[in-house]
């Protein structure tokens, strides 16, 4: 999960004091050969994940062999005006600030014209937010229990002494890890497995630490995978987990992998170092689906960013803990819109709609810790209010905006 700015300077300075003690190593690990790393498989289905940064040859043969159902689009798409319609989320990420993607997808279904996703993806708090906004407005109660009442130990207990010499993180994630397990029952894998079933894909991004790349999980066929496997409910679950642990300071999450009789340990943590937010494996062409359908459809693909977009001004401190701080929440907030901006470019070129929304800049709650219960449900409530108001969309990011402007 990206932590807010007000979290940034106590993560640095514990992090600095961690260098210090660097000696102190943690357990070895049978982490993947570097030569084995593009072989290693999760012994789950051949269907679970593949790279976000790699464009294979042949698209389509590639498309049928990581998303066997998705040829179903085509026969369940909405028609209108004689042309079925695709509408794909793209969740970020943003650790508290997930309250506002789950307040506005709450507040959207009072309009009537929420889509139903034929594609949904997450990111960290994206992540934690995806499976529901997949299965649609029948679970935005269990949704909004779960943003509402967020606090601190909801997600992690500290364990500060631990990490700075030799644990894998300064907290202990434990609490978020049985948050998860309670939402994501038998139920919820059920249903998202036969909504695979009929085309519809639900992908969550982690960063393989060890490989230094996004992975992109197909949690609908590891759903399918669930009625049978309970390794594969726990897989899933693990996915979620590892796409909102912060490295350093959540635990991150190990994953057995195979090659050939041999097993090996990945190491996965939050999916921001790689992709703030993602609608597709780099450089894929959405036109790649058109083969499925009578007539090409009409795309709309709809981002949430759960963070501002613009500059937010604040003085800062002369001193090294405040200057980091400040730069890696700036680094953050501009690596989030250079993958807005990758993805509106590719809605251009396959001339799809782009619709993109934010935390308003002027929302002005402060909060007073990570995790703050009240500045969350202020920030619920203004994302709520703002899926129903019908204006939470912009058709394009605002370097679009002042490119267009120039000419």
């Amino acid at each position: 999960m990206t932590l807010r700015r007000s979290v940034l300077g106590r993560v640095i300075a514990l992090g600095l004091i961690a260098i210090a003690a660097a000696a102190c190593a943690g357990p070895e690990r049978h982490a993947v050969p570097s030569a084995l790393v593009s072989d290693a498989k999760v012994p789950i289905t051949r269907a679970t994940r593949f790279w976000g940064d790699e464009v294979p040859k042949d698209i389509y043969a590639f498309v049928q062999n990581h998303m066997p159902n998705v040829r179903r689009l085509a026969a369940s798409a909405t028609m209108k005006n004689g042309r079925p319609h695709v509408e794909s989320l793209a969740l970020s990420g943003g650790a508290e600030d997930g309250a506002f993607g789950a307040g506005l997808l709450t507040g959207w279904p009072t309009r009537g014209d929420r889509p139903r996703f034929e594609v949904v993806t997450g990111v960290s708090a994206g992540a934690l937010i995806a499976p529901y906004a997949y299965l649609g407005p029948r679970y935005d109660n269990q949704l909004a229990e779960v943003w509402r009442n967020f606090d601190s130990g909801s997600v992690a207990t500290p364990q500060v002494l631990a990490g700075l010499f030799g644990a894998d993180a300064l907290a202990d994630s434990t609490p978020l890890r049985e948050l998860i397990k309670k939402h994501v029952n038998r139920r919820m894998l059920a249903e998202i497995a036969q909504e695979y079933r009929n085309g519809r894909l639900l992908l969550i991004g982690t960063t393989n630490l060890d490989a230094q790349r996004q992975v992109i999980w197909n949690m609908g066929e590891i759903a399918v995978a669930a009625a049978r496997d309970p390794e594969a409910a726990q897989l899933f679950r693990d996915v979620l987990l590892a796409s909102a642990s912060l490295p350093g300071i959540f635990p991150p999450v190990h994953v057995k992998v195979r090659v050939g009789d041999k097993v090996f340990e990945e190491m996965h943590v939050d999916g921001g170092p790689t992709r703030q937010v993602f609608l597709a494996p780099a450089q894929f062409s959405l036109k790649t689906f058109d083969r499925l359908y009578q007539t090409p459809p009409h795309r709309t693909v709809y981002v949430i960013r759960n963070g501002k977009i613009g500059p937010e001004y604040e003085a800062v401190r002369s001193n090294v803990l405040a200057i980091s701080a400040r730069s890696l929440f700036t680094l953050t907030k501009h690596q989030g819109m250079g993958d807005i901006n990758q993805i509106y470019a590719m809605t251009e070129r396959d001339d799809a709609a782009f619709r993109l929304t934010s935390i308003p800049q002027s929302f002005n709650v402060k909060a007073t810790k990570a995790f703050d219960p009240n500045y969350m449900q202020a920030l619920f409530e203004v994302g709520r209010q703002l899926g129903q108001s019908g204006n939470a969309w912009a058709p394009t990011p605002p370097e679009a905006v002042r490119i267009a402007a120039q000419r």
